[in-house]
């Protein structure tokens, strides 16, 4: 009976900083001013009462304050992709003018060089028939 007593004891000895604690783990937002002050073990009841609940607040708003930055950060991300879709497509307009033109002068140039090799045969003939 003692050695069950002394057992039970030992055990509770050591149980008690975890249950007291409310968390056997470092929560990630862990704050030395925050956590001690307001911890209180009521009696009567096993029931601990910690400032997790404090925590919890301060790490939904910590939470809703990055989702609010990403969402911000999307919205960012968003804006300049559609500045770049409007760059590209007025570069792409451009292109497609240029690309025009180019091919426009293209056969320009053709049509003169033709009309240069044309007048060159005809002085030519005009040579030969000369002699």
């Amino acid at each position: 009976m003692k050695k069950l007593f002394l057992t039970l004891g030992l055990l509770a000895v050591i149980n008690i900083p975890v249950l007291a604690d409310g968390n056997a783990f470092t929560p990630l937002n862990f704050n030395d001013t925050e956590y001690g002050s307001s911890s209180s073990v009521t009696t009567g009841s096993k029931s601990v009462v910690s400032s997790s609940v404090d925590g919890d607040a301060v790490g939904n708003g910590n939470i809703q304050n990055a989702i609010l930055q990403l969402d911000n950060a999307q919205v960012d991300i968003r804006n300049d992709l559609l500045n770049c879709k409007t760059k590209y497509a007025d570069v792409d307009a451009q292109y497609k003018l240029i690309k025009t033109e180019r091919k426009a002068l293209k056969k320009q140039v053709n049509a003169i060089e033709k009309r240069i090799k044309e007048i060159d045969k005809a002085k030519e003939k005009i040579r030969k028939n000369m002699l």
